[in-house]
């Protein structure tokens, strides 16, 4: 059986790599927030254990203060997760749960929820519509205004209906409004693929042709993020013949986030409407839709917002658009309540948001939404930023000092100079440390290497690199961090399921690993750590 080898990399060159790599990640020579790695070090020296023992992460764990939201979910156990092997693990421990980036897990409240509106039916029939803590009828409203705290909005600007697909070709069909000179719309090019056939449909449905109205921003050659200040050039240079930017929070694949504040002010000065899909981004990161101007977004609430697959989604429309005239899809639950009964078929909207609904909101998928959100209650998206920065600044710490590729031969000479000033030897770093580009661009070595199964050294032991695509300036990502092997990641993926790390695969090479800070923990990182050595030795054999 063949063994992957660990080389041990000095803490203060590591620690000198990892904060250089934040410093060319970010979208300024100055980075605004510090890097997590300064604080977890200074936690590190003042109790007197390593970033890479139980004992740091337990004490980490233990003055966190979002650590009883935990207790407001159910974490799956081992035992509960079919795909894990229970012979090489302890079937009662909970199991690694870093998916909140694709559906998050299950509040405690949610069933006993759902379970009043089942015996409501039961027991009143019709008079549920207007009885109880969720009247059917209206529902959605009691919950608008607490979804509306985590994206930054103001009253109105906010409804609760259908998926976020539908939500987005509702928007679309009011705010894509192209005319001859100006038609275009920009979004990434590795968008969400609903995203995609959405406004590729939009753009058919007005007369156009996708393959010339859609500027589709790919990110440089030989590099995997989009360059912030590529993004504003474009809309500085094609701004005038493009109707809609229209982006996600967060990209799905690398984990990005994109400057939200700063590309919607862009694209307002070149008199472009601006749109954001937030399916990754709500509940994960800091929002400010309605004080950021943002013209109009959507999401869905089943990852980060914990409200079960499928669930409603949200829509968001500023209140300057409230009056508009704008063309639109519309059905008689966007009519008043006052008026709708009348049956007189003259369509009185509400302003905002709710002028978008179309039918009648489902019952029973409001009580998943009104359980997770009364844990976002409990706290603030401020205080969970700061976990989430220290949680997977941890998790990136970890992985880069374990597994981090070697340096490309430009860096490699920089790494040289550093250690000889350091007084220390060039061979403990150099095969163990991690480009201070990656993130930003892609290594020849994890290209190459993909298709060999590892790399060797010249005793023959196996080395496996992990590349991680995501941003490491914290300003620039959420909680998740997308990795990239040198070796076959489906391996890998099925590997990590059978030791009860459920986390998600997405090709062409990418495992998305997400520590949602709501319900997981810095023990969650260490055992995480544990069972990559595991699954990476398996990976091998």
């Amino acid at each position: 059986m063949e063994r992957l080898e660990r080389l041990h990399i000095s803490t203060e060159v590591f620690d000198s790599h990892i904060l250089k790599r934040a410093k060319m990640s970010a979208c300024s020579k100055e980075i605004t927030a510090p890097h997590p790695l300064e604080p977890l070090r200074q936690i590190s020296k003042q109790i007197g254990h390593d970033l890479d023992t139980v004992e740091f992460a337990q004490h980490m764990d233990s003055i966190d203060p979002l650590r009883h939201l935990r207790n407001e979910f159910h974490y799956p156990k081992m035992k509960t997760l079919g795909s894990v092997d229970q012979s090489i693990v302890n079937p009662e421990e909970d199991c690694v749960y870093f998916c909140g980036n694709s559906l998050g897990i299950c509040p405690k409240k949610t069933r006993e929820y759902v379970t009043i509106e089942v015996d409501k039916w039961e027991k009143t029939g019709l008079e549920g519509h207007t009885n109880g803590d969720l009247p059917w009828a209206w529902c959605d409203e009691g919950l608008d205004d607490q979804m509306g705290v985590l994206v930054g909005a103001k009253k109105g600007e906010v409804g609760i209906m259908n998926g976020l697909t539908v939500n987005l070709h509702l928007l679309l069909v009011s705010f894509y409004r192209p005319k001859p000179e100006r038609y275009k719309v920009l979004l990434e090019g590795h968008a969400f693929p609903s995203d995609h056939y959405a406004i590729e449909s939009q753009i058919r449905l007005k007369g156009y042709d996708p393959k010339d109205a859609m500027i589709c921003l790919e990110p440089k050659e030989g590099e995997t993020i989009l360059r912030h200040e590529d993004i504003l050039r474009t809309i500085e240079e094609q701004g005038d013949s493009i109707a809609l930017v229209c982006f996600s929070g967060v990209q799905y694949y690398t984990g990005q986030k994109f400057l939200m504040e700063e590309i919607t002010r862009v694209g307002h000065k070149k008199g472009c409407v601006v749109g954001w899909d937030l399916a990754h981004a709500v509940g994960n990161v800091e929002i400010s839709l309605h004080d950021w101007g943002v013209d109009f977004a959507c999401w869905c609430t089943y990852k980060y917002l914990n409200s079960g697959a499928g669930c409603l989604a949200g829509l968001f429309i500023h209140e300057k658009h409230f009056n508009n005239s704008y063309p639109r899809l519309t059905g008689w639950w966007g009519h008043q309540l006052t008026t709708r009964f009348e049956m007189d078929n003259n369509f009185h909207p509400y302003p905002g948001a709710l002028g978008y609904r179309l039918c009648n909101t489902p019952g029973l998928l409001c009580p998943p939404i009104k359980a997770s959100l009364e844990i976002f209650q409990k706290t603030s998206m401020s205080e969970l930023t700061k976990k989430s920065r220290l949680l997977t600044g941890y998790l990136e710490a970890r992985i880069i000092a374990k597994y981090g590729y070697p340096d490309t031969q430009r860096q490699y000479n920089k790494t040289h100079r550093l250690i000889e000033e350091n007084g220390e030897s060039i061979g403990e770093h150099v095969n163990g440390a991690q480009s201070i580009e990656n993130g930003a661009q892609s290594t020849e070595n994890g290209a190459q290497s993909t298709e060999n199964g590892g790399e060797s050294d010249k005793n023959g032991a196996k080395r496996i690199y992990v590349e991680i695509l995501t941003p490491s300036d914290v300003n620039q990502r959420g909680a998740q961090l997308s990795l990239s092997f040198n070796i076959n990641i489906t391996q890998v993926f099925e590997e990590l399921r059978k030791r009860g790390v459920v986390c998600d695969e997405r090709k062409p090479r990418v495992i998305r690993v997400a520590p949602a800070p709501l319900y997981c923990s810095f023990e969650d990182v260490h055992r995480f750590m544990k069972y990559l050595d595991q699954a990476l030795n398996a990976a091998l054999e």
